[in-house]
């Protein structure tokens, strides 16, 4: 697969008001999800997990989008972003991951929504309420096999398949774990849950099984099973580290230039005075800042001088001192005057920054840099 280009590169393509850009394009987003749902085969259902806004990109947007492709199962960490998402998609199989919250279960009844059943107190809270409906209510078991975050112990597995009583009134739809070390293939943890997972999976014999998040995909089609639960791959994101990343990029960050000056050798630029320029410098001032979701820590320092970069007019530019609120500075000296005026776009992240190397420069994931993206982005949804 071969990025596209930038969806938009014109000064036309900004908002009236003086926000960046934050263009989701769902062309990318469909043919990640095609190329994941190709890569696990016939058998196994390819979910789609949208929780935090769908990764803050918009989680009814990519939901309506992803269905439309073929998706049919989507996985939200909370019951109101279930409830959302269920206004959009009345078909939809719908699993909530956080678990059963105490004293909600008429939420999730309403709006079907499917808990995943993250211990033996939950499954019980479930069956009681089925049986006080003289329903029998869908739900999915979550085993821990090493992660020690959410689910059942593997004592717990055998409790409830030893005494059915507990499972009372309960439909299991799905028996999942999740893998907490799958973007590190050769972890040996991956190993040892798998075969834990399948050891639970024998006490569960009509049931759907899950293990795979997005990297756990790339482990092989032993760790397949029946669904799979990509995040961070649909979004772009690279699930194998380690290797060229498969994915298209999807959120694209299109900020412009708001000001440009000369500054002369040995002046600081920014916040602390922690950059000085080391030769006569051009710098551009772009507006996007950590309120928008871009970390101060991609910023840069004469102690840290390799910070982040942009990209003009086809061309990189090192962001230049300490990131703002509101605005960053950028080195723009060794770009062609043809490429530098005010309202000049800059491609923050996108085809040419991508979200793994931007958030390797702010020292974390891309989940958490997509995750805090700014609510004051114009957004623009590409078809």
């Amino acid at each position: 697969m071969t990025h596209s280009a930038a969806p938009t590169s014109a000064r036309a393509a900004h908002s009236a008001g003086g926000a960046a850009k934050l263009t989701i394009d769902l062309t990318a987003l469909r043919s990640n999800w095609c190329y994941l749902n190709g890569k696990v085969g016939d058998g196994c259902t390819c979910a789609v997990v949208l929780k935090a806004n769908g990764y803050g990109t918009g989680a009814t947007e990519v939901g309506k989008t992803l269905y439309h492709t073929g998706a049919r199962v989507f996985f939200v960490a909370l019951p109101e972003e279930g409830i959302d998402l269920r206004k959009e998609l009345p078909h939809a199989e719908i699993y909530v991951l956080n678990g059963l919250f105490r004293g909600r279960e008429k939420f999730y009844y309403d709006f079907n929504l499917k808990p995943v059943l993250n211990s033996l107190e939950e499954a019980t809270e479930w069956s009681a309420f089925a049986q006080g409906l003289d329903e029998e209510l869908s739900a999915a078991l979550h085993f821990d096999t090493g992660m020690h975050r959410l689910g059942m112990s593997i004592e717990d597995a055998l409790k409830t398949g030893e005494s059915p009583h507990f499972l009372k009134g309960i439909k299991i739809d799905l028996i999942m774990s999740h893998l907490a070390c799958a973007d590190t293939p050769d972890h040996e943890l991956n190993a040892k849950q798998l075969d834990r997972f399948q050891r639970v999976c024998e006490l569960f014999p009509g049931a759907r099984k899950s293990l795979s998040n997005s990297a756990g995909i790339f482990l092989g089609a032993d760790y397949h099973f029946d669904m799979v639960r990509p995040g961070i791959a649909l979004y772009g994101g690279n699930p194998v580290p380690d290797d060229s990343n498969p994915m298209l990029p999807v959120a694209h960050v299109l900020a412009e230039i708001i000001s440009l000056r000369e500054v002369p050798t040995g002046d600081p630029v920014g916040y602390g005075a922690s950059r000085v320029t080391p030769r006569k410098s051009r710098i551009a001032t772009i507006n996007a800042g950590y309120a928008d979701g871009l970390h101060r820590l991609v910023g840069s320092s004469d102690d840290q001088p390799d910070g982040a970069r942009v990209y003009i007019g086809g061309h990189f530019a090192p962001i230049f001192g300490r990131v703002s609120m509101d605005m960053i500075a950028v080195d723009v000296t060794d770009i062609p005057e043809e490429h530098l005026s005010r309202g000049a776009p800059v491609e923050i992240m996108g085809a040419h920054v991508n979200v793994d190397e931007l958030a390797n420069f702010a020292q974390t994931i891309p989940y958490e840099l997509l995750c805090s993206l700014g609510a004051r982005y114009t957004r623009h949804y590409k078809r």
